[in-house]
């Protein structure tokens, strides 16, 4: 079975499926024993001196491990009568850790929430944001829920996908640990500014392309010039160095400010805005426009596996 074949099968079982509850309430989710995995080094290692040299050993054994068991399935996947099972396995595999159903549906849900209320809308938010949330506007609540959607699709979705492209099942186990770990250690405070450094550069490393990639896909699959514009001009105006890229695309599309000024911790940002002549009023119809615009995005990238799958084949 071709890559290109086992990524579009991945991509589609991902968007018929998303998150089964019934079975992840059964089963623990890989992304919990990679929390797990994580949460372990962290108690075990993250204390007394040293610590970021302690960080670079528990990212090396989260590579180890995850590498370790995507090249047990690239061996069995060389033995003739299992190769079709072990395939149709990895895509399996690769559909739970593309998370692109899941997006959606959560980005939707604070437009929905957003709709009953602004409480309900904060507390929605929350859940997919790490800043302040407590006293947002509704605009606030609106740009946070579409930066959120603009940068996990890069993260949940392109950035997986590529991983698994180039360098199969091991590579999509090894991005998604790293991208657990980051999620959970890789901060400036205190306790992790150090042990949580690696974590954060090997993440930032392992999505510099893929964030670039999505920016162009996003604006490829609106056929949008203008936006293309905006995230050569503003993304790297962000404080990451890869999510200005997805955020700028999208406030391109859809016309509208991201970024800008926002509350972590009870202490004000003094981020600058990507398309800053964009709409700046947002509200719960500009976040369903940008699930809309994620949906495009994806059906652009999909339609593209699908007919190199059938280039492959025809070959």
């Amino acid at each position: 079975m071709s890559i290109f074949l086992m990524v579009l099968l991945a991509l589609v079982l991902d968007f018929l499926l998303g998150e089964p509850e019934k079975v992840w309430d059964r089963y623990p989710h890989p992304a919990t024993l990679m929390g797990r995995l994580v949460n372990s080094l962290d108690e075990l290692l993250n204390h007394g001196a040293a610590r970021r040299i302690k960080g670079f050993i528990a990212v090396g054994v989260l590579v180890l491990v995850a590498g370790a068991i995507g090249l047990v399935f690239e061996v069995l996947n060389n033995i003739d009568y299992l190769g079709l099972v072990v395939n149709l396995l990895e895509v399996v595999i690769a559909a739970v850790l593309i998370a692109h159903k899941s997006l959606i549906d959560h980005v939707r849900d604070v437009a929905a929430a957003l709709q009953k209320g602004l409480p309900q809308g904060r507390n929605a938010v929350s859940m997919i944001v790490g800043r302040d949330t407590g006293a947002m506007r509704e605009t606030e609540v609106s740009r946070a829920a579409i930066e959120s959607a603009a940068e996990n699709f890069s993260d949940g979705v392109v950035a997986p996908v590529f991983w698994f492209l180039i360098l199969g099942l091991p590579g999509i186990l090894i991005y998604k640990i790293i991208n657990t770990a980051d999620s959970m250690i890789g901060y400036r405070s205190e306790e992790y500014a150090e042990f949580g450094f690696a974590a954060a550069k090997l993440d930032d490393i392992l999505n510099w392309l893929p964030a670039r990639i999505t920016a162009v896909l996003i604006c490829i699959a609106h056929f949008d010039r203008t936006a293309l514009d905006v995230v050569f001009e503003d993304a790297d105006m962000h404080r990451s160095p890869n999510a200005g890229w997805p955020e700028a695309a999208m406030a391109g599309v859809l016309d509208v400010s991201l970024a800008g000024p926002r509350s972590y911790d009870g202490e004000m940002t003094n981020d600058l805005f990507v398309n800053e002549h964009g709409k700046r009023n947002l509200n719960s119809t500009d976040i369903l426009d940008a699930v809309r615009a994620l949906n495009r995005s994806w059906f652009a990238m999909t339609g593209a596996f699908a007919l190199l799958a059938l280039i492959f084949w025809l070959m």
